[in-house]
């Protein structure tokens, strides 16, 4: 491992804000009542298109000039209100990330590092799940695991020590309840990075990250529909509707995709269905009622990975290029190798499954109290179904030369209820512009979690294996019921036109009730048991637009999570600590060139204490203190209106503290699943001819990482480039048709194989990336 370490000292962070800080407090011009520049005020209405409006033209951009002329005092004059995401940038930073801010601050106002990622991009880049969406953003990569589907590393942290939300309401621990979804129905994802308990809760060490399903518009209706065909024989198909109904103040959003994407490995795949849809009223000028329903479901038959094999044992078919290491668990397998005659094996018996069934309901207000007075609340409910029937383990076993299998059963009855009222108050106090918002919220959470009491296994050859059914099974069950209550306070106060101070506060009850039962049904000793925390978190940070477009940034951040995220696998006689995580981070976001370039940067540095992890794949300890340092970079332009470039690159050195335990010490190592380096690229070059044609071309790299806390076997870094052209058919070819598109799009152009994720707690396989594939689109609005 390299030796080479970012050091950024506490005190060089803290002296660089406090004299930006001062650098920047302009006491004569925050007194100046005409220079200030208030938030947008928030108007009850249909909740914001998160899409982003055609880039300006000529006539657009040569009145903004115009306006840049104009003598001072003009500026002085009344403006009329401007929607935050009105004009896209090249990097997004006009969005409005809900998940970042309940201020209605859009990226660049807000004092952190966010990206949202909109579902024009998820469409031009082909992201076909959230995971494709992570690997896309800054820094963030994904694996898929069946254990954990959709699980994220960022900044150093992995699974639920990132915060997992839907449409910001977070359902429970990202490794117990997230799933893989579909992007079709989505309008947004966002990613916040870095301790974020202020707005999403305990839980987000690393960060957060929350899907956004499309919303009504006001307008006239606008239908899509996408479908898609690979050459796995995968397809994809999506419809949706939205706009004003024939009702006056009525709109609606629906949305239906089904996909069958089948994987690499024999006899793997993965059915979703998705419905959503949404209603918005708008009673009044003061008043508007919505309520939104939504089902997902997802079927798989799931691949586990490939076995680690003794480079003895495979000779000739030992691969170089995917792992290296000595691994020893159930036996000493020396030096280890993925055989490439395990390529596209698949290990799980032949009756395996891996099923969910969930609902959403929602629904709230917004109602205007007075001009400067809004309050918003909503309800919800949510009812999952999950269940995973597998043999999960896949451990070569160096005594007799096979593949020792252990099946595994597991599944979760859920239910969660909540509610979220927010008041915001927009005041000027001694002169100075002030938003503050204050959130009141409260849920229950249900969970029931039958699991196996007995574990049937086998041996198979390491080559056409003989997969055979599950066997016999015998059940337990555990349960957990989580209270949680949480005020919080958040402000912007505008000190000048430039500088703004943003920070808030939240206090929070958290109330376990867990129990645990044999497969006889007698309860275990230890349980019940009852656990109450009571964390305090927040943020303080300032932003300051040195130039118009310079915007210079810095945040002290706190988080806290506890054990009820892994409460099912910790023994009784473990304590259930509280888990706490803090934040420095600063950085710039610099918009320029007429709005055709933009690039970002962010330091951090982020510790997390009492941390809990898996020691090398055999049980949970407590491992002190985790330490994340890092930088990020990000940057898009325009130079000539047919090319676009864009790239983003991240560096992390994130390592273990004081992880000490009873078979030696795990210090100093990194976390499983995460690079030190991860970058993306892209070109894309517009062919404005009658048909218009883009052709593009992106680039992925993946840093080393290590599979579990040991750091004894190396996933190998890792290239890969997809390609795609795509052609825009005009209106005068389909005259019902507005828009038409169809795409051609190679992933992976090189065949490349690699090693995409492992699991700590199956530390014996390692999980592939898929191969080349091609892919055929088209996609319709009208």
């Amino acid at each position: 491992m390299s030796s080479i370490r970012i050091v950024r000292p506490r005190q060089f962070m803290l002296a660089s804000a406090a004299l930006t800080s001062f650098a920047a407090l302009d006491l004569p011009a925050a007194l100046a009542q005409q220079a200030r520049e208030p938030l947008p005020p928030v108007e009850v209405s249909p909740a914001q298109s998160r899409k982003q409006a055609k880039p300006a033209g000529r006539e657009a951009q040569s009145t903004r000039r115009e306006a840049a002329r104009r003598p001072a005092a003009a500026a002085a004059m009344p403006k009329p209100v401007v929607p935050a995401a009105a004009l896209p940038t090249p990097l997004n930073s006009n969005a409005v990330a809900e998940s970042a801010s309940r201020l209605g601050l859009t990226v660049r106002q807000t004092p952190a590092t966010v990206e949202v990622i909109s579902a024009e991009t998820m469409r031009e880049q082909g992201y076909r799940t959230v995971s494709d969406v992570a690997q896309g953003a800054v820094g963030v990569t994904a694996g898929d695991n069946p254990a954990e589907p959709s699980a994220f590393s960022m900044r150093g942290f992995t699974n639920s020590q990132i915060n997992t939300l839907y449409n910001g309401i977070k359902i429970g621990p990202q490794n117990m309840t997230s799933r893989i979804m579909d992007t079709a129905n989505l309008e947004a994802v966002e990613f916040l990075k870095g301790p974020a308990s202020l707005i999403s809760g305990e839980g987000a060490a690393g960060g957060a990250i929350n899907f956004v399903t499309k919303q009504p518009h006001t307008g006239p209706i606008r239908n899509e529909a996408d479908f898609s065909w690979d050459s796995l024989n995968s397809f994809r198909a999506h419809y949706g509707s939205g706009g004003s109904t024939n009702v006056q103040g009525l709109d609606y959003r629906f949305d239906i995709s089904r996909s069958a994407l089948n994987g690499f490995a024999d006899d793997t795949n993965t059915k979703m269905l998705d419905v959503s849809g949404q209603l918005n009223y708008r009673i009044s000028d003061s008043l508007k009622i919505w309520g939104a329903i939504e089902y997902r479901e997802d079927r798989s038959k799931a691949y586990w990975g490939a076995p680690l094999v003794p480079i003895a044992f495979s000779g000739s078919h030992a691969t170089t290029r995917i792992v290296s290491g000595n691994y020893f668990n159930r036996t000493d397998l020396g030096a280890v190798t993925i055989d490439d005659r395990t390529f596209n094996t698949n290990y799980n018996v032949l009756d395996n499954r891996n099923v969910a069934q969930e609902v959403w309901l929602r629904g709230g207000f917004e109602l205007k109290l007075a001009p400067d007075l809004t309050l918003k609340s909503q309800a919800y409910g949510y009812g999952a179904e999950r269940t995973w029937f597998n043999n999960e383990i896949e451990a070569f076993d160096s005594t007799n030369n096979q593949v020792y299998r252990e099946r595994f059963y597991v599944a979760h009855s859920q239910r969660l209820v909540g509610n979220i009222t927010d008041l915001i108050w927009d005041a000027d106090i001694a002169g100075f512009d002030n938003r503050l918002v204050t959130t009141l919220s409260s849920s229950y959470l249900d969970f029931v979690r039958p699991g196996a009491a007995n574990f049937p296994n086998d041996y198979v050859s390491l080559v056409d294996p003989n997969r055979g059914f599950y066997g016999s099974l015998t059940t337990q069950q555990q349960t957990a019921r989580i209270n949680n209550e949480a005020l919080s306070f958040e402000d912007r106060l505008k000190l000048t036109r430039t500088f703004a101070l943003i920070g808030g506060l939240r206090v929070e009850h958290i109330g376990l009730d867990r129990n645990s039962t044999d497969s006889a049904g007698l309860v275990r000793a230890g349980f019940p048991f009852t656990k109450d925390w009571a964390p305090v978190t927040g943020r303080i940070g300032y932003t300051w637009e040195a130039v118009p477009g310079l915007t210079f940034f810095s945040q002290y951040a706190t988080g806290a999570d506890v054990a009820a995220n892994t409460s099912f696998l910790l023994l009784p006689t473990q304590p259930l600590d509280l888990t706490t995580s803090r934040t420095y981070e600063t950085g710039v976001k610099h918009l320029f060139w007429d709005n055709r370039a933009e690039w970002s940067f962010s330091a951090y540095d982020i510790v997390r204490k009492n941390v809990y992890a898996a020691a090398g794949g055999m049980a949970l300890n407590i491992a002190g203190r985790q330490e994340s340092k890092g930088v990020e970079l990000a940057a898009s332009v325009r130079p000539i209106d047919p090319l676009r470039l864009w790239g983003n690159i991240a560096y992390v050195d994130a390592r273990y503290a004081d992880y000490n335990f009873a078979g030696g010490s795990f210090s100093g190592n990194t976390p499983p699943n995460v690079p030190r380096i991860v970058a993306n690229v892209g070109a894309s070059w517009r062919f404005f001819t009658p048909w218009p044609v883009e052709l593009g071309i992106t680039g992925r790299h993946v840093g080393d990482r290590y599979n579990t806390d040991a750091n004894v076997v190396t996933m190998k870094a890792y290239t890969v480039a997809d390609v795609y052209a795509f052609v825009d058919i005009p209106k005068t070819v389909f005259n019902a048709v507005d828009q038409a598109r169809l795409t051609f799009r190679v992933r992976n152009i090189t065949d490349k194989r690699y090693a995409i994720w492992g699991d700590p707690f199956y530390p014996d396989q390692i999980l592939l990336g898929a191969p080349r594939t091609y892919e055929l689109s088209a996609a319709f609005k009208w």
